[in-house]
């Protein structure tokens, strides 16, 4: 099986790593409480946002796939709520 390219989202990633260096020189320079708490909830924003598109993505090729070749089909869902039931 061919798995999809993620390449995408290398760009958001890169900004998220930038947000977390942010926040590690905000902490570093003894900034404000809600400031920082600020910068956190946007980082996990982020990475939630990138989740949810390779979620995505994940369900439109691998598990598609899976339903065309009818193979491993169940194993593919218990894999997808074995990944949403971690959160």
């Amino acid at each position: 099986m061919n798995h999809p390219s993620h390449k995408s989202q290398t760009t958001s990633l890169k900004r998220i790593e930038g947000q977390i260096r942010g926040i590690q020189k905000m902490i570093d320079e003894g900034k404000y409480c809600v400031d920082i708490l600020n910068q956190i909830k946007a980082v996990r924003k982020a990475i939630t946002t990138v989740e949810g598109k390779i979620l995505e993505k994940h369900l439109q090729s691998c598990l598609r796939q899976s339903l065309k070749d009818n193979s491993n089909f169940d194993e593919k869902v218990q894999e997808i709520m074995s990944v949403l039931k971690r959160q």
